[in-house]
């Protein structure tokens, strides 16, 4: 069952540059499947850079996956206490990316609700910053103002 949903998105990156803030606000989809996990899948757009791409993540219990297909392609695991590498293509060319986890606080049912990450990313190796990511889900009620 897939329902359409309203995803509030609040990005943080903390590096040697400064704090660097992002919030977003999009239509999307939120399904669950006969295993308990829950996807919320939406389109990124030219706000994020990434327009032409789909973001797919996806809640199994403590371990998170964001998937993103199509301008930008990459797979980031999020599970507390763990180091994930990955690759993150662009345009430009592709990076290994490292990711560990501090902290998830997940909040998200079938209806919806929260999710937040904390968590370090590792860019060729090389520390590039820490990031708080946090996502509130709810159904779209389809009234149009």
């Amino acid at each position: 069952m897939e329902d359409n949903v309203i995803i509030s998105i609040k990005g943080k990156q903390i590096n040697e540059n400064g704090p660097d803030e992002m919030e977003l606000v999009t239509a999307g989809q939120l399904s669950r499947d006969e295993q308990g996990g829950i996807t919320v899948s939406y389109q990124e757009s030219e706000l994020t850079g990434m327009e032409g791409t789909t973001t797919v993540v996806r809640i199994e219990g403590s371990r998170i996956t964001l998937l993103r297909e199509g301008a930008t392609n990459s797979q980031m695991i999020f599970e507390v206490g763990r180091r994930h590498l990955s690759m993150y293509e662009t345009p430009y060319g592709s990076l290994s990316v490292g990711i560990n986890t501090s902290r998830i606080k997940n909040a998200m049912g079938e209806c919806g609700g929260d999710l937040e990450i904390d968590y370090a990313i590792e860019i060729d190796n090389l520390m590039a910053g820490r990031n708080f990511f946090s996502m509130n889900v709810r159904r779209d009620s389809g009234i149009k103002q």
